[in-house]
Formats: structure tokens, sequence, C-alpha cells
């Protein structure tokens, strides 16, 4: 309880503050959009906690120092503002004085650019999964007919197989798409999933990650992961204050569920956890590139995140209940 105490304040301070910004409507909105949230970002929050496992315990705590303003203010009010600002080519200032004096020519310049949103947010997060699927140091296998299959372990052996085969699926995209923009969007998500991964890997220390470098692999993960539901909760309201409040707590919690994986090291008692977020995020990937040509509703979004969570965290409660009877040599 103690990891979701900051959370509940938050969550109460904004539930107060949307009730005096906006009456019992707007209350309703934040605590929809907060549950939206957190059912979008639950594998955002298993491998918020691989990432935190691999890193010193002061840059943990400085995950939350940090990182919770970051995602709160910068991901979720200030990141749309600039992304904006430099589609519509006005100053941040006054891309804000827009948003609040004029939500839909707001929303109508971030729609705009939502596919560019999307291929860059969706190739970040592919790269998030190959690197997982071609790791050949990796023991635990979960969908082994995908993971331990013998195109996949021939693959493995291969150098940059990642790199190669998001290479192919650009070249896919932006043929198909005959737009450039999304092409450069695309390939600057690949180039800077690469450069992190670069440093990252150069400055590691016997297994531990360098913390600056795990700090912005994490948020930049987290605002690929946050992208769609900035977009979809104008849907809900046009007041970006109100979409902040909402998000915001939902971002809370799921850096206190987080906190929770990695104290009670859920990914290790719980093997395939974080194989089922690698497919949520496979998932949420391949969508993104689907609704660059259509649109595709964040309830189904939500829904295959936690229901391959769900599966994952059922598996690795069986084959929990298995290891006794494996240990004395009794029938399964």
């Amino acid at each position: 309880m103690k990891y979701f105490i900051g959370s509940i304040i938050i969550a109460i301070l904004g539930l107060i503050l949307a009730l005096y910004l906006g009456g019992l409507s707007a209350l309703y909105i934040v605590a929809l959009l907060s549950i939206l949230e957190i059912s979008l970002s639950f594998d955002n929050a298993v491998m918020n906690a691989k990432i935190l496992e691999t890193m010193e315990p002061k840059w943990q705590s400085r995950f939350i120092t940090f990182g919770i303003p970051i995602a709160v203010f910068g991901m979720r009010f200030l990141f749309p503002i600039v992304i904006v600002a430099i589609a519509s080519g006005i100053g941040i200032y006054d891309t804000y004085i827009v948003a609040v004096n004029n939500p839909d020519k707001y929303y109508k310049i971030l729609s705009s650019v939502h596919n560019l949103i999307y291929a860059f947010g969706g190739a970040f997060l592919l790269m998030v999964f190959l690197d997982f699927l071609f790791d050949d140091e990796r023991e635990v296998k979960w969908i082994k007919s995908i993971e331990s299959c013998k195109l996949v372990n021939t693959l493995s052996k291969t150098t940059n197989i990642e790199l190669i085969i998001a290479i192919i699926l650009g070249l896919t995209l932006t043929y198909t798409s005959k737009n450039y923009s999304i092409a450069i969007a695309y390939f600057s998500g690949i180039l800077l999933h690469s450069i992190i991964s670069l440093i990252d890997n150069s400055l590691n220390t016997n297994g531990i990650r360098n913390g600056i470098m795990g700090l912005l692999y994490l948020e930049v993960l987290d605002a690929s992961f946050s992208f769609d539901g900035v977009i979809g909760a104008f849907a809900l309201s046009d007041n970006i204050f109100i979409i902040m409040i909402g998000l915001g707590i939902g971002a809370m919690f799921v850096r206190s569920i987080t906190l929770y994986l990695v104290a009670k090291k859920s990914l290790s008692n719980y093997q395939y956890l974080e194989h089922g977020a690698h497919y949520a995020i496979l998932a949420l990937s391949l969508i993104m590139f689907i609704k660059i040509f259509t649109e595709v509703n964040e309830i189904i979004i939500g829904t295959i995140g936690v229901g391959f969570i769900a599966i994952a965290l059922l598996h690795s409660i069986l084959e929990n209940q298995k290891a006794p009877a494996k240990a004395f040599g009794k029938p399964k």
C-alpha cells in the first residue's frame, strides 16, 4: 500500500481541482482518463520495472524525483504543445495561448501530425520488441513456437538483425503511405533507439545500467506509450488542463505499479510477465502503424495490452505451482 500513497494523494488533489475547474462532468472525465491511461500503460509499468532493476538504487530513487514531473507535466502537457508549435510554425507560448483559448484549433493542428507521432512512437516500440525477441542470451522463453523457432534462432545470429527488419518495415510503410514525412519520423524513432542503446551499452558496468541513459530510455519509452493517450483524450475533453490532470493521475499510478513490481521482484517471481509486456508493446507498435491509415478504438488497444499481461501472469502462476512438484520429482 505504501507504494500507492503518493498516487492516491495526487489523485484526490487532482479530482478536487477537476471539480473546481469544470464541475462533476470534469470530475468524471478526469477519472475516465486516469483509468484509460493506466489500462494503456500497464505494460509500460512492467517495462519500467525491468529497466529499473538494472539501475543503481540512487537512480531508482531519481526515477521518482525527476521522472514523475517529466511524465506528468512534460510528456502529457508540454510535449504536445511543443509538437503543435513545430507543426504550426508558431512559438511555444503562442501555442499555449491557442491551446487555452482555441482548443479546437490546437487539436486540429495536433491531429494533423498524428501520423508522424504514430510512426515515430511505433518505430521506437518496435525496436524494443525486436531487441527482446532476438536476444540470444535470454534463457526463459514463453511462446516457444515463436521465440524458439528455427527462423528466430537463425536470425538471432545475424548482426543487427533488428535494424534490418525495422528498415524493411520502414521502407514498406513509406511505399504504402507515399508520405516521406512519415518515413523521416519512422527512421528518427529507429535512430533515437539505436543511439540510446549504443551509449547505454558502452556505459554499462557489470550489468548495471548507466543512470542517466536509463532514465532517458525510460522517458522516451513513456513518451511512446503516452502519444496515443494524449491524442485520444481530446475525444473526451478539449481542456488541456483536464487532460493533463487525468493522464497525470494515471501516469502516477503507473509509476507506483512500477515501484511495486521492483520492490516485490515480480519479474523474477512471475517469469513470463516481461514477455507479456513485450508482446503488448509489439501489438501497440503495429496498431500505431495501422492508425496511420485507419482509426483504432483505444478500448481495443487497452484490452490487448492488459490481456497479454494477464495471460502472462496467469501462466507464470501456473508454472510456479508446478515448480515444487518438479523439485521433488512429483508428477505434474
